[in-house]
């Protein structure tokens, strides 16, 4: 198998992660490692796909336009966190890997769990819940180059993180994270590696936005700049504007324990995945809590085992869902309720095109047309 590499990182940053991983107490998070923009990231590439990919189209689309659909049952390719091969991989609907980011460093960075593009569909923002912080990675370069947080190393001050779920760039570019452990809500500056906004604080995990947060996993900015937060106790989402002002907080129904909700594709209601076996999806009307529409088959190969996100895909209704723990991605008909789709091998875990190690983050690539890319059958 070919291994793709990365060049190697600055030797400051080796220096600082060593002193991590020996263990080595740190009063506070060394400048390299926190808000600090990786010029020049290098390093031995953890792990590859062994596909020779092709080279990456230009961008076409946005999100507001997004290039032409791929029609059912996977309108646009999607990019995936890999989570337990540490990577982000790119797939088509036809099942081809088009584009991959494997980790540079394995303290750095592992365990990728959420990813999402930025508006313009030329950077990614990811979550590391358990290594305990949040990157930026640049999509054309396949570059690390901005990191908050410190590697292995969980904390409350200033600089650090513990167990950050989700990961977002805002259109004006600030990025949003819901630090779970210490029950807060974060927009940072990348600018100036600045808190700019914090909902919640550590220490208190009672319900009572956006003062107090119940242990949010799911931060998911909404179209106008809301922002959809979802709590893990009581299963509580609520829409809560940049200002921070409520705009309605409800308990999520047939819910134990919510997984970053999003909207719908007309925006209307609230779609959210159940992160437990079997797992379900739900679609409810937040102003009556009515559920719309079930997903939570019981057994079998259509059974979820802890699915972390469900979003419903643009166009055609049906639901994309990283299964978490049955290693795969899959989508399921709207109206029948089948799997259509499915990346990834049932209950196998792999590295080999074909599969995933603990899915657990996924977006649209609604900006690049893969079908114009040449590539080697």
């Amino acid at each position: 198998m070919n291994t793709t590499t990365l060049r190697t990182t600055r030797t400051l940053a080796f220096a600082a992660t060593s002193a991590l991983a020996a263990g080595l107490a740190l009063a506070s998070p060394p400048a390299e490692l926190v808000g600090r923009k990786i010029d020049d990231p290098k390093g031995a590439g953890a792990v590859s796909s062994g596909v020779e990919l092709p080279p990456v189209p230009a961008v076409t689309g946005s999100r507001a336009a997004p290039v032409a659909s791929w029609g059912k049952p996977l309108p646009w390719p999607i990019v995936i966190a890999d989570r337990r091969n540490n990577r982000l991989i790119e797939i088509t609907p036809d099942k081809r890997v088009v584009w991959e980011f494997p980790s540079p460093n394995l303290t750095v960075y592992s365990g990728n769990e959420d990813v999402n593009f930025s508006e313009d569909g030329r950077r990614l923002a990811v979550s590391e819940e358990d290594n305990y912080d949040v990157h930026i990675v640049d999509y054309d370069k396949r570059e690390l180059v901005w990191t908050y947080g410190v590697p292995e190393q969980k904390g409350s001050k200033a600089g650090f993180l513990n167990y950050p779920d989700d990961a977002h760039l805002l259109s004006d570019g600030k990025f949003l994270t819901a630090d779970i452990r210490n029950c807060r809500v974060l927009i940072i500056d990348p600018a100036t590696n600045a808190i700019a906004t914090q909902w919640g604080k550590p220490g208190d995990c009672r319900h009572d936005p956006p003062h107090r947060l119940a242990s949010p996993n799911g931060a998911t900015p909404l179209p106008g700049g809301d922002i959809l937060v979802s709590e893990i106790r009581e299963a509580w989402i609520s829409r809560i504007t940049r200002e921070g002002r409520v705009v309605w907080s409800v308990k999520a129904p047939n819910i134990r324990y919510p997984s970053d909700a999003f909207p719908t594709a007309d925006g209307r209601h609230v779609i959210v995945a159940d992160f437990v076996k079997p797992g379900r999806v739900v679609i409810f009307d937040p102003g009556t809590r009515k559920v719309l529409w079930q997903y939570d088959a019981k057994s079998g190969d259509a059974m979820l085992d802890h699915p972390s996100l469900a979003r419903e895909l643009p166009g055609t209704g049906d639901i994309l869902v990283a299964d978490d723990l049955r290693h795969r991605v899959v989508v399921i008909d709207r109206a029948t309720k089948k799997i259509t789709w499915q990346y990834g091998v049932t209950d196998q875990p792999g590295h080999a095109p074909g599969y995933l190690f603990y899915p657990d983050g996924f977006d649209l690539d609604l900006y690049r047309d893969w079908r114009a890319a040449p590539v080697k059958p």
